[in-house]
């Protein structure tokens, strides 16, 4: 079955139009409650969001679809997706369901899923909805209908949950950190979190008003993060997206470290304290570099698609505890079910911390390939993947890089486009050897 609504990330789009409208949250929640009620008589589902204005009109769509379909409601307020995440988990509660369009702009919002541990749902899970959606509501008696209640304390239990995995035999003490939460759903929490395991916290971006969220601050735009940590003489700056669920780090120097590095340092830090590490999962589109430094370790690297769903699939499958992307998206299953921006971070601080090192030190040797991607516009429907001058080409390429580069084309999942990347060490190796690809796709 095609799914109509669900994407890679749950439901998303501007709000106000189909399906991101108060009609139609009702009509979701009503749907997900009985596919619930399938399993368990009495169903409880937990509710947060991050700070968008749109947020209270669909939390109370929501609430009311739930409450139709005889499912109680907890409302959690503004909390980072991976937040709802653990206390789905710990509340013992039946689903957990995030209100964010993570890092768009104000204006979109969306909806995600948690299960009953506190991971994402799959596939059928989300078909089963969408049938239930196609089919006429069956409304409650009104003694069977569902209740509603807030915890207060949300914010409060994710915090001492984010310090849990941080190591008890270190502190932040004697750090000056900048903390963006990107006016999103960690504007209170993230700075408490460093500031309770000792550090003296400069926050920015912590000021929502509905309508800024990750507006010129937070993960997608880090140079507010890079002037503040120069600005204030600061050892770290940690940015945040709406959801909280992407990190950013930044040095005393102002140097900004993508995902792929960040992953290197945290499975070098699990090494450092003796831990067994079977591999690290990347995705497509992870530096080279990394891959190859990790194996220098004696650790072994799998690629999965791009998206941190697919990543923790291939973990999970592997039996392996730690993988990310290079937007940012970090998974440590021996700490969380899911990609949390928080704990990450307190993952990279620990391994400075533990090293007596910087981030720059701990990846001395660790040198990011130059990547050149270039995209091919072709006419609908064109059958690139048959093309032979462009294998050819590849397979020219792949023999003068050797285990010095690599290739990948991909087609966009969004435009009619093919993604020519080619990674090397160097950088007019790269380009030149992507613009000969190219050209036999034009």
């Amino acid at each position: 079955m095609t799914r109509q609504y669900f994407g890679t990330d749950g439901i998303r789009g501007t709000v106000g139009q189909p399906p991101i409208t108060p009609d139609f949250m009702l009509r979701l929640a009503h749907a997900v409650g009985r596919v619930l009620k399938r399993s368990e008589n009495r169903p409880t589902v937990l509710i947060g969001k991050d700070t968008r204005i749109s947020g209270y009109m669909l939390e109370s769509a929501l609430e009311s679809g739930f409450n139709s379909a005889g499912v109680d409601v907890v409302l959690l307020g503004p909390l980072p997706t991976p937040g709802v995440a653990y206390l789905t988990r710990a509340q013992r509660a039946s689903l957990g369901v995030v209100i964010s369009a993570s890092h768009n702009p104000f204006d979109d919002n969306g909806i995600k899923f948690f299960s009953a541990q506190g991971s994402k749902l799959p596939d059928a899970w989300e078909q089963s909805v969408e049938e239930a959606l196609a089919q006429l509501p069956v409304w409650e008696t009104s003694s069977h209908l569902g209740k509603a209640k807030r915890l207060d304390d949300a914010a409060g239990r994710y915090i001492e949950f984010c310090k849990s995995t941080f190591a008890p035999d270190l502190t932040l003490k004697g750090l000056k950190i900048v903390v963006d939460g990107a006016h999103g759903a960690a504007y209170q929490i993230a700075p408490k979190v460093f500031h309770e395991l000792g550090a003296e916290v400069i926050a920015i971006g912590c000021a929502p008003d509905g309508l800024n969220i990750n507006k010129d601050v937070g993960a997608t735009h880090p140079q507010a993060l890079v002037a503040a940590v120069r600005q204030h003489g600061a050892h770290f700056g940690v940015a945040l997206d709406g959801d909280a669920d992407r990190l950013q780090l930044v040095d005393a120097q102002g140097r900004l470290y993508n995902g792929d590095e960040l992953l290197y340092l945290m499975a070098d830090e699990r090494l450092a304290r003796g831990e067994a590490l079977g591999g690290v999962v990347g995705t497509l589109m992870t530096n080279m570099a990394v891959e190859l430094a990790l194996k220098a370790r004696g650790l072994d690297f799998a690629r999965a698609r791009v998206g941190d769903r697919y990543v923790l699939e291939e973990m999970q499958a592997r039996g392996w505890i730690l993988g990310g992307e290079g937007s940012g998206h970090l998974l440590a299953l021996d700490k969380h079910t899911t990609g949390d921006g928080l704990v990450s971070a307190l993952q990279i601080l620990q391994a400075c911390v533990h090293s007596g090192k910087t981030m720059a030190q701990l990846l001395e040797g660790v040198a990011l390939f130059p990547q050149t991607l270039l995209n091919v516009r072709l006419a609908p429907g064109a059958d690139w993947k048959s093309n032979a001058a462009m294998q050819q080409a590849i397979a020219q390429v792949e023999a003068e890089l050797a285990d010095q580069g690599r290739v990948l084309i991909r087609a966009s999942g969004t435009e009619p486009v093919v993604r020519v990347m080619v990674e090397a060490r160097d950088a007019a190796i790269a380009k030149a050897s992507a613009e000969r690809i190219a050209q036999t796709l034009q």
